[in-house]
């Protein structure tokens, strides 16, 4: 049935935002494909859905392999019509050296296109689909702690907007996500943080959102307002408040 989807597909499912979605789509009563780069936490993620769930190890810092292993997995469920893209690396950088960019932009944004173009190529094929990605509020300006992942989130919101372009009238929805503050390892380091939403509450908004077929949303939803004001203030002053709360 078009409108109710049992079959889903959760990239980067193996802690954080990823293994929450995946447990909630378990939650509503589809069956979970799980897939990241450590087995070893998608198997203790798939102890905790409890519908049918099938586990595949896809590293998306090599794009081309990961691309095929993706659509082994697809053609080993039968065909999805979810698949949420939540692989995604942060890497603070404050002395700029040339790795972590690059580490970041082979995952973020090779890895994002990759599982991208297969999820969506498969949709369109059937004519239907869900399609979530997770880019971050952190895509609306930069940083220089880490300018390499503020610009990976960029371009994952752009490139989302132009595949969500391609799939109008074609009975397919793409939805970007835009969390601010989740409670997960990758802000860890961040000393002063505000708003934040555990996975859970997270992957609630996520879902919702993306089955509702709205274009963009943020998470948790007050992050709305932050994302204008991110928008329209001056240079000058975003860098004073992100002075104060960034890691020296």
């Amino acid at each position: 049935m078009a409108d109710s989807p049992k079959k889903a597909i959760v990239i980067g499912a193996s802690s954080g935002i990823g293994r929450a979605v995946a447990v909630e789509l378990g939650l509503r009563g589809y069956q979970v494909g799980l897939t990241a780069r450590r087995e070893n936490l998608l198997r203790e993620a798939a102890e905790e859905i409890p519908t049918k769930t099938i586990v595949r190890t896809i590293d998306i810092s090599s794009p081309e392999s990961a691309a095929s292993r993706l659509e082994e997995l697809i053609k080993q469920m039968g065909g999805v019509d979810v698949i949420v893209i939540n692989s995604g690396v942060r890497n603070p950088n404050k002395d700029l050296a040339l790795k972590p960019e690059l580490d970041t932009i082979a995952v973020n944004v090779q890895g994002f296109v990759a599982m991208a173009t297969v999820a969506l190529n498969h949709f369109l094929e059937k004519k239907h689909g869900y399609l979530a990605g997770i880019s971050s509020i952190a895509g609306l300006r930069g940083t220089s702690n880490a300018p390499a992942y503020n610009a990976s989130k960029a371009f994952v919101s752009i490139y989302l907007n132009g595949l969500w372009q391609k799939c109008i009238g074609t009975g397919v929805t793409v939805t970007d996500i835009r969390p601010g503050f989740v409670d997960t390892d990758m802000i860890a380091d961040i000393p002063s943080k505000f708003w934040v939403a555990s996975p859970q509450k997270a992957a609630g908004q996520i879902l919702d959102a993306m089955f509702r077929k709205k274009k963009v949303a943020y998470v948790t939803r007050r992050y709305i307002l932050l994302s204008w004001l991110i928008r329209i203030i001056p240079d000058t002053l975003y860098y004073k408040v992100y002075k104060k709360m960034r890691v020296q």
